[in-house]
C-alpha cells in the first residue's frame, strides 16, 4: 500500500488527527480532492511511474493546508518543521532512525 515509510506516516497522522476531532472525514476528502484537482498537470509518463509518490505528495500538501485552515499550525510553522527534519535526516547515517532534537528547531529560522 505504501511505497515509502513517509507515506505511511502521513496516512497515520491524518487518521489520528481525524480521530481527535481536528477535522471531519468530509473536510479531509474535500481538501485532498481540491489539492489533486489544483495540482499542475504532469508529464503522463512521469505520473504513471510515480503515481504512488505523487498521490502522497498531494496527500501531504492537503494535510498541511487543512491544518493551516483549521488553525492547528501555520504554513510557516510547518515549513520550519520540514526544514528541521531535513537537516536531521542529512546528518543521520543511512539505516539509522532520524531523531529530531530541540537544536534542530532552534537552528531553523522562522519565515
Amino acid at each position: 500500500m505504501f511505497e515509502q515509510p513517509w507515506q505511511a506516516h502521513a496516512f497515520v497522522m491524518t487518521v489520528s488527527l481525524h480521530e481527535r476531532g481536528v477535522f471531519t472525514w468530509p473536510e479531509w476528502s474535500n481538501a485532498l480532492s481540491q489539492q489533486i484537482r489544483s495540482a499542475a498537470p504532469c508529464d503522463a509518463q512521469h505520473e504513471a511511474r510515480n503515481a504512488g509518490e505523487t498521490y502522497y505528495l498531494h496527500w501531504l500538501k492537503a494535510l498541511e493546508e487543512l491544518l493551516a485552515t483549521k488553525g492547528v499550525a501555520t504554513i510557516q510553522e510547518l515549513s520550519r518543521f520540514q526544514e528541521a527534519w531535513r537537516r536531521a535526516a542529512e546528518r543521520t547515517p543511512h539505516g539509522a532512525p532520524i531523531v529530531l532534537a530541540a537544536a534542530d528547531l532552534q537552528s531553523v529560522p522562522s519565515r
